[in-house]
Formats: C-alpha cells, structure tokens, sequence
C-alpha cells in the first residue's frame, strides 16, 4: 500500500480505541499526525501518547459537537500545517437504552456527537481539503467511521443505530457533492462489527448490568456465536481499513461502505 509521506491527517477520538489504532497505522505508514480529543492537553495521558509517537505527531483538545473548537482547530492547521491530506471522523459514543425508556436528552447526545461532529469538521476543512487535494492522486481522503449497526437494527440501541446510519448517508451524499463540484475530496465509511475497545466493552457492561448479570462475559460469548469469524475484531484491524480508504491506492473509491465485521452482517 501507498505510504502517507508529506501527508497530514487530523484523527478524532484519538486517544483510545480504534482513533488511536488509525493515528498509529497512519503515522507508522509516514503521515504527520494530528490526534484530537476530550482530554486536556496538560492531561498526562496526552503526553505519554504523543511520547509513543515521538516524530511527527501532536495533540489538539477537540469535541466534535461543538463547532467554535472545529473552527479552532481549521485555524490551527492552517497556520502550523497548512494543509490537511486526511480527516478520519471516528469520535464517537453508544446510548443505551429502550425507545419507551431513553431520555431525549441522551439520544440528542449520541447524535450531537456521531451525527453533527460529523457535518461539523466536514464543513470547517472542505476548503483546506480541496486544496490540499489538488497534489494528491484522488484528491484528499474523509474517512467516517460509522458501524456495521448503522446497516442493520439490534435491539436498545436505536439512538446508535439511527447515528450511524445518518453518518452512511452523509458519507455518500458529502462524496457525491463535492465530486459534482470538482472539488478533490474523497469520502467514504467504514462499518465495524463488535470490536474490543474500551467503548464497546463498556456498553456490553452496562447492558450486562441492566440485564442482571455479573458482567459482560456471557454477552461477548453470545455475540462471538453470532458472528462467522467466531471473536470480536480488534483496533488494529479496523485501522487497516481506514489507512486503505486514506491511502491513493483507493484514489478512484468515493461513496462507498467498507464493511469490517467478521461476517456478522453477511448471513
């Protein structure tokens, strides 16, 4: 695969989980790295992942559902970097819940957050990307990750599944725009199945909890069942994914899903 050399790319949520696995397959393949999150950048936390990057790596504090820090960080790239080659839209958080039970207040949130952070660091970078894009073999690349459950329905969590579908059909619509605008952004999504991360593993514990369970244990080994590949997949895999779908070996790929669930959604 294509390296990312003289490239730059801004990953959301990337401090833990699949946004940290994507900013380390990303820099390891030789972009310059921006990782953003919640976390404060005096966070020791922050500084002990930027330590395991060394080179070519830096930290903005970013929440997506909120557009003044977007704008931020749009000014911030363009004066340190001045070019933006990658945006992977992974930040992302679950809402548990039963339709008749969950509070509007929660399903605003997930959707705030896996929805409009989504539209909001689209619209702040579109112009930074088109021109970083001219330079590049299929242009820029806006990686969303979405979820193999913004494909099918599982049951308590609606507020999930209807986040992830909205972040599929912005995906198609946002690559299908700006290619009829000849603007040289590629967008596409990424849908993984039932992953190891901390995210995953606590929403499977507080559904353990709401169920009467000791833990999430015989959940995991439930949906292992049901899925072909027989384990949950892990950060690295769905890293892999993403650095294709950055990379100009996918430079004619725009609009499309890549699913990455181990089969659960092909039965």
């Amino acid at each position: 695969m294509q390296g990312f050399n003289n490239n730059v790319a801004l990953v959301t949520g990337a401090l833990s989980g699949i946004g940290l696995a994507a900013a380390e397959r990303l820099h390891t393949d030789g972009a310059q790295v921006i990782l953003t999150d919640l976390a404060d950048p005096a966070d020791p936390k922050v500084a002990a992942i930027l330590a395991n990057f060394g080179e070519r790596a830096r930290y903005i504090r970013l929440n997506v559902a909120n557009e003044d820090d977007w704008n931020a960080a749009r000014a911030n790239v363009e004066a340190h970097e001045k070019q933006l080659d990658i945006l992977v839209h992974n930040a992302g958080t679950s809402g548990n819940g039963y339709i008749d039970t969950i509070a509007f207040s929660e399903w605003r949130k997930v959707q705030s957050i896996n929805v409009d952070g989504i539209f909001l660091g689209t619209k702040a970078f579109t112009s930074l990307m088109s021109a970083s894009g001219k330079a590049r073999k299929g242009g820029s690349s806006i990686v969303i990750v979405s979820s193999m459950l913004g494909l099918v329905g599982f049951a308590n969590v609606s507020a999930y599944c209807a986040s992830k579908g909205a972040a599929r059909l912005f995906t198609k619509s946002a690559a299908v725009e700006f290619a009829s605008r000849e603007m040289p952004i590629r967008v596409n999504s990424v849908h993984p199945g039932f992953v190891a991360t901390p995210l995953t593993l606590s929403g499977l514990k507080e559904i353990a909890s709401e169920n009467g369970l000791p833990n999430a244990d015989t959940l995991i080994t439930e949906l292992n069942k049901t899925t072909p590949m027989g384990r949950m997949g892990d950060s690295e895999e769905i890293a892999a994914a993403i650095a294709f779908l950055c990379s100009t070996d996918s430079s004619y790929i725009t609009g499309s899903e890549l699913v990455v669930d181990g089969g659960y959604t092909a039965r």
